[in-house]
């Protein structure tokens, strides 16, 4: 798994992962329950992660949509 961006702003999570289920990649969120423990800080980021296979193609769609994706 790779990961395709990292942010504090979960409605960034949730637009970069709408964006890349309509092209038909997987995507997973890690530390979503870590998160949420530090309440509404929002000193945690959580993390997009996409397979391996799909990575380029994330990253393509999300800068294309105007989300930096991580390196």
């Amino acid at each position: 798994m790779r990961e395709i961006l990292r942010s504090t702003d979960p409605t960034r999570i949730a637009f970069a992962e709408a964006l890349l289920s309509g092209e038909g990649i997987t995507a997973f969120v890690l530390d979503v329950h870590t998160s949420i423990l530090e309440g509404s800080i929002g000193i945690l980021p959580r993390r997009l992660m996409v397979a391996d296979r799909d990575a380029f193609v994330a990253r393509v769609v999300l800068a294309d949509n105007g989300l930096d994706p991580s390196p």
